[in-house]
C-alpha cells in the first residue's frame, strides 16, 4: 500500500511512498527456536516405572521395592522346617538292667522319648492308659502277665497305641502268635541298636518290622501251612497255653495259681478264655487237645 506525501517547498507534487503494514498489539515476534530446544519441548518425559527401553541410559529409576515389615526383613517369611515327630515309648521288660539299657540307646535319638517303664504285663497295660504312648517295646516273658497277652490287651483297649516285642526266642511258635496277637513287630533282643530304632519308626508310621530271622520263620511255617488243620491253637497266648498245660496235668486252679505266681481269678479268667477259644468246654477236651498237641505227655496227665 501507499500513502501520499507533500515534499516540502514543492507544490503539487505528490509522492507514493510505501505505507507500513499496521501491527497488532498483541502480536510477538516469531523467532525459530533452535532445533535442540524444540526436540526437547517436544519430546515428553518417561516415567520412571515405565521399563527401559533400548537406547534409554540404563541408570533409569528402577521399580520400587515391595514394602517390608519393621523388623521382620522381607515382607513374605521363608516357611520354617517341621520340627521333629518326637516318639513317645514305653518299655515293657521284668529285668530293670535291660530296661536301663535300652531307656540309653533310644534316648540317644532326637526322635525317639522314653515316657515311662514298666516290669510286669499289668503295669505295662495300665501304663500305656495313664501315659497313652505311641509305641509299647515289650518283652515276651513278664511275670503276672506276659507279653502276648498284654499286646492283646493294649491293641483292644487302645488300638492306636502300637506294640513292638522284643525277645530272644524265635521259634515258629512264638512268630506266629506275636502276630495273631496284634504286635506290629518283632525284633530279637540281640539286634544293633540302629535296627531297634528302625523298627519303633517303621511301626510308628502304620508298618510292621520284623527282623531277618524271624521273618524267615514266619515264612517258612505259612509255606508249610503248619497247624493249618486247627488254626484255633495259634490263638492262645504263651499264659493261656500254660494254664491249659496244667489244667491237662490234672491241677486245681489253686495249684495253677501258686505255680504261676498269679491269682486264682486270673486262673480262672485264663480258663474261660481258652475253652472260648477253642470252642472246648469240658477239662477232658482240653486234655485231648494239649495230647493232641503234644503239650503234654500221657505220663503228664491223669484224665478224669
Amino acid at each position: 500500500m501507499y500513502q501520499s506525501s507533500s515534499a516540502s517547498g514543492s507544490s503539487g507534487t505528490i509522492l507514493l511512498e510505501p505505507r507500513p503494514a499496521a501491527r497488532s498489539a498483541t502480536q510477538t515476534p516469531l523467532r525459530k527456536a533452535p532445533s535442540a530446544n524444540r526436540d526437547s519441548i517436544r519430546t515428553p518425559s518417561l516415567p520412571a516405572a515405565l521399563p527401559a527401553s533400548p537406547g534409554l541410559s540404563s541408570r533409569a529409576t528402577p521399580p520400587a521395592a515391595p514394602p517390608t515389615s519393621p523388623g521382620n526383613g522381607s515382607h513374605e517369611k521363608a516357611p520354617a522346617p517341621n520340627p521333629i515327630r518326637t516318639i513317645r515309648l514305653l518299655l515293657a521288660d521284668d529285668h530293670p538292667v535291660v530296661r536301663t539299657g535300652l531307656r540309653s540307646c533310644l534316648s540317644a535319638r532326637a526322635n525317639l522319648s522314653v515316657v515311662g517303664e514298666a516290669q510286669d504285663g499289668f503295669e505295662a497295660l495300665r501304663l500305656s492308659k495313664e501315659l497313652s504312648p505311641d509305641v509299647v517295646v515289650m518283652d515276651l516273658d513278664m511275670p503276672k502277665m506276659d507279653g502276648l497277652a498284654a499286646a492283646q490287651a493294649i491293641r483292644r483297649e487302645m488300638p492306636h497305641v502300637k506294640v513292638l516285642i522284643l525277645s530272644m526266642h524265635s521259634d515258629s511258635d512264638y512268630v506266629m502268635r506275636i502276630v495273631q496277637c496284634g504286635a506290629s513287630g518283632y525284633v530279637l533282643k540281640d539286634v544293633r541298636p540302629d535296627e531297634l530304632a528302625k523298627a519303633i519308626e517303621a511301626i510308628h508310621g502304620g508298618g510292621s518290622y520284623f527282623s531277618p530271622s524271624v521273618a524267615q520263620v514266619a515264612l517258612n511255617q505259612f509255606v508249610r501251612g503248619r497247624d493249618g488243620d486247627d488254626p484255633d491253637a495259634q490263638l492262645l497266648t504263651n499264659r493261656e497255653r500254660d494254664v491249659l498245660v496244667r489244667v491237662a496235668q490234672g491241677l486245681s486252679n489253686k495249684e495253677i495259681a501258686s505255680s504261676l505266681n498269679i491269682g486264682v481269678r486270673t486262673v480262672e479268667t485264663h480258663r474261660e478264655r481258652i475253652m472260648r477259644k477253642l470252642n472246648v468246654h469240658t477239662i477232658a477236651g482240653l486234655t485231648r487237645f494239649a495230647l493232641a498237641k503234644k503239650y503234654i505227655s500221657l505220663n503228664d496227665t491223669t484224665l478224669r
